[in-house]
């Protein structure tokens, strides 16, 4: 018999609410959408984009165990138990710290945060962990105000690693979250120019920013940033400052974990083969590792960094870990690859599109112009705004043009910053522009076809999904994830 996620009389008491009806039966998972919603589950009524009070009578029939409701919520016809707290965010949160409390003495949690790289490095981790013992890891990319609590609400009391996603779109939203997690390993991916619109200091708020998920390791915890970085040292002087432990990662001598070679294996699974040195600098002699990427692109060489020093750090035998590396597919929008069936031959989809910044948007078009198959005989980029950069935006769109010199053989924009990209080509490169993406998604559809590598990648709300959806089910015949 599988255990419940909890009790309703222990989530009562965690919630520090006040139970409203008579318990139905134990809780088996937490929701905050409807649509998702399985029977067993309990419907936490958030106030967010919708007042989540307005869909509880839809949760009930949908077979939620009990709702967490504001206190003043009036109960209405087909409502089950309620849990009525002062407020459902608050109570979510303090569902998620007795989750943290509860976990065995010997389960280690780790937090990743980082302007580009937070939910691959998630999901290796996961990978890696989950072939080990009982592992637990965001869904999707849960990492803001409501989404660390309740991946943190439905982690299950015997989860051995956990695995955490921390974003931010303005300073101060990372501390509170890491306080939650309280992780024993905190890795910072990278700073980069990322919503850098909404930091008057530059990229220094950001690094400082992303610095505060140090602000709930645990004493003697771990810190793993990267040595790469132009802002290392002040992730290493935070670091410090919270007694934690340093690990550093990158391709330059003095890295923890440093990066010797990355092959591309042509044709292959893995698609990179990596070798790195790692070492502590307590002491322990230096020793090669040798492993396998399915990703490829050195963006993900360099995730692959982070995840060996942390599980190193959680004293892991690294070749029995790594190994789950070799057959892991990239997430949904953050690189996924489709093969699609055209009459003519295969069209190679490459789904980039929740999220973009300078630095991402080129390291996806180098590992598009890397491709080496011999029925791709076209790359072409679909571009779409990216977003928060502020004063510098035009600035950094136009400064694509250098990442597509020689590597795209046609692009297509849209969104007003892209406009300056676009108009900067070389006219025989642009393959159209127009405001938004449901104007373009008709012209992209109307010239790719057989031979084409298309890579689509831009900001989340410049909505280049829907044109990975169009062509997707244009081609949906013969679907093929690689």
């Amino acid at each position: 018999m599988i255990e419940p996620l909890w009790t309703l009389p222990s989530l009562v008491a965690a919630s520090g609410g006040v139970l409203d009806g008579t318990a139905a039966g134990d809780v088996r998972g937490v929701s905050i959408d409807t649509r998702t919603l399985r029977a067993g589950d309990l419907f936490v009524a958030l106030k967010d984009q919708r007042d989540g009070h307005d869909f509880i009578a839809a949760a009930f029939a949908a077979g939620a165990a009990a709702a967490l409701v504001a206190a003043t919520y009036a109960r209405r016809p087909g409502d089950g138990p309620l849990i009525r707290v002062d407020d459902t965010l608050r109570g979510l949160e303090r569902i998620g710290v007795a989750a943290r409390d509860r976990l065995s003495p010997d389960a280690r949690v780790v937090a990743v945060t980082g302007s580009a790289g937070k939910t691959t490095t998630k999901e290796m981790l996961r990978s890696c962990l989950a072939t080990l013992a009982p592992t637990h890891a965001a869904d999707k990319s849960f990492n803001n105000h409501w989404g660390v609590p309740l991946t943190l609400a439905r982690m299950p009391a015997g989860t051995r690693f956990a695995v955490f996603e921390i974003g931010m779109n303005n300073p101060g939203e990372i501390a509170p979250l890491s306080r939650l997690v309280r992780p024993d390993i905190a890795i910072v991916t990278n700073v980069l120019p990322v919503h850098i619109g909404n930091f008057v200091d530059g990229e220094i708020g950001i690094a400082n920013a992303k610095a505060e998920i140090f602000a709930g390791l645990v004493p003697g915890g771990t810190a793993v940033i990267p040595r790469d970085n132009p802002h290392y040292p002040v992730l290493a002087e935070a670091a410090r400052r919270a007694g934690a432990r340093i690990a550093s990662f990158g391709r330059e001598a003095g890295a923890s974990v440093r990066l010797v070679r990355e092959e591309t294996v042509a044709g292959g699974n893995p698609a990179v083969a990596i070798a790195a040195t790692l070492a502590d600098g307590n002491g322990r002699a230096p020793r090669e590792i040798s492993y396998g990427l399915a990703m490829p692109g050195r963006h993900n060489a360099s995730n692959t960094l982070a995840v060996v020093a942390a599980l190193d750090a959680l004293g892991l035998d690294l070749d029995a870990a790594l190994a789950p590396l070799a057959a892991l597919s990239p997430p949904d929008g953050r690189g996924a690859r489709h093969e699609l069936a055209t009459p003519e031959g295969v069209l190679l989809l490459i789904d980039e599109a929740y999220n973009a910044n300078p630095a991402s948007m080129a390291a996806a078009i180098e590992t598009m112009a890397e491709i080496d198959d011999p029925r791709i005989k076209r790359k072409i980029a679909v571009l779409g705004d990216m977003l928060e950069l502020g004063e510098q935006a035009r600035q950094f769109h136009l400064g694509l043009e250098a990442a597509i010199d020689g590597r795209a053989d046609l692009v297509f924009a849209c969104g007003p910053m892209m406009r300056h990209l676009h108009d900067a080509l070389p006219p025989d490169r642009r393959g159209g522009w127009q405001p938004d993406a449901a104007q373009l998604e008709g012209v992209v559809l109307a010239a790719v076809g057989a031979g084409d590598a298309v890579m689509v990648k831009a900001s989340n709300g410049s909505g280049l999904g829907r044109i990975v959806a169009a062509i997707k089910k244009r081609f949906a015949s013969a679907d093929r994830s690689v």
